[in-house]
């Protein structure tokens, strides 16, 4: 485990990596599902806590693990025994998730014990990897002992606040306390300032991948909202809702795919790589907008069955949110890594706004809300067709100059 080069040509996901990335499918679809049941159950101040939580501790497990993987990924038995001990406590973390959802909602207490227990068993296996790279590496000894040290001390924290009986305010404040040491912990040991051989491309690819699996909630949110819209006995007769929430879902999923993959994330990567930090924690708004649009075609399914206890308005709201939120991280971070912003986005933005706005603005005014999920399916359009007219040449001008040499 000396380190892998970081120009290698060709580097792509392992097949080990795509497995591990199954276990992230079941803990994402499970932190979707809950999201939108509570949502459904009128308490959004409550939601929302609960699943920022969730999907925090998801792609905060993820990242480190893919991160370690780009630098140090030797494939050797060792290697794969001990990512299938991290496969097992992501697995542990998703069936804590229903859980800790349920103690939010009740108010009293933070249910953690089984997430912590997840992460324990994913940290001892983490550990485990970056002693042997420490050991057998002289080049990264020190970055992979100050790793285990402060892995040690955040999972001592993770562990004091899932066991020790603390009302729910003091809890939710560990949790962030702990939560703000995650994501500085890379800081703190220099790992991604340089200090570990992580591929440009390989990086990218492993984002992408993952992107695709939060944008599958989607998917599976469309379908979960329109199976029971079908009408007649066999369930075979399509409804106008059916037909507008599969277009709408499918709809919104592609052109927010279409939005993701039109920035060349790998290549600047290679011309950016000290800004590798801002990459790989700025996604965690990425991951968690899609993942969230993905719970709010689900909570229109609800509401459309009337299964839901609240108002049209709030349900088209809870999806056009996080459709904007996700539209707003994905160009800051092109923004970040280009070093430079295009005002031709702004414009983009501010017609992206209106659109959600419209959308919000139609429901109050009693629109259908399947006509205002609709709506809401052009957002992201907006940018595709701004990119595929206009931004395209703007995105190609800002990259060769980051190319050049000197800049």
């Amino acid at each position: 485990m000396a380190g892998r080069d970081p120009g290698e040509r060709g580097r792509v996901s392992s097949p080990l990596e795509l497995l591990f990335d199954l276990t992230f499918v079941v803990a994402v679809g499970t932190s979707a599902t809950q999201f939108s049941e509570l949502l459904a159950e009128g308490d959004p101040g409550q939601a929302v806590i609960a699943f920022l939580m969730a999907m925090f501790a998801i792609t905060n497990a993820w990242i480190s693990f893919s991160w370690f993987a780009s630098a140090f990924d030797t494939d050797d038995w060792l290697y794969r025994v001990l990512t299938m001990v991290q496969m097992i406590g992501v697995v542990v973390l998703a069936l804590g998730l229903p859980a800790m959802f349920h103690s939010v909602r009740q108010g009293d207490h933070l249910e953690l014990r089984a997430i912590v227990i997840g992460y324990v068993v994913m940290r001892i296996a983490m550990g485990l990897q970056w002693w042997r790279a420490a050991r057998q590496s002289a080049a990264y000894h020190d970055v992979g002992i100050a790793n285990i040290r402060w892995i040690a001390i955040a999972q001592l924290g993770w562990i004091v606040i899932g066991f020790a009986p603390l009302p729910l305010g003091a809890a939710l404040a560990g949790f962030v306390l702990f939560g703000t040491l995650e994501v500085v912990l890379p800081r703190l040991t220099q790992g991604w300032a340089g200090g570990t051989p992580w591929h440009p491309h390989h990086i990218a690819e492993r984002y992408s991948l993952f992107a695709i699996i939060t944008l599958g909630e989607g998917v599976v949110g469309t379908v979960a909202s329109s199976g029971a819209l079908l009408g007649g006995p066999d369930g075979t007769q399509w409804t106008g809702n059916a037909v507008a929430i599969v277009v709408a879902g499918v709809g919104l999923t592609f052109g927010m795919w279409w939005v993701y993959f039109a920035t060349p994330f790998g290549e600047l990567l290679v011309h950016r790589r000290n800004l590798g930090y801002v990459f790989g924690f700025g996604h965690m708004a990425v991951f968690m907008a899609v993942a969230g649009a993905g719970a709010g075609l689900h909570l229109a399914g609800l509401q459309l069955e009337h299964h839901s206890e609240i108002g049209d308005t709030t349900v088209v709201l809870a999806l056009a949110l996080p459709v904007g939120l996700y539209l707003l991280a994905v160009y800051t971070l092109h923004a970040l890594l280009l070093s430079a912003t295009d005002r031709f986005h702004l414009l983009l933005l501010a017609a992206t706004l209106a659109v959600l706005v419209a959308a919000v603005l139609l429901s109050a005014a009693g629109v259908a809300v399947a006509v205002c999920l609709i709506v809401v399916m052009a957002a992201p359009l907006v940018t595709v067709l701004g990119y595929e007219t206009v931004g395209h040449r703007h995105q190609r001008e800002m990259l060769e100059r980051i190319a050049a040499p000197g800049h």
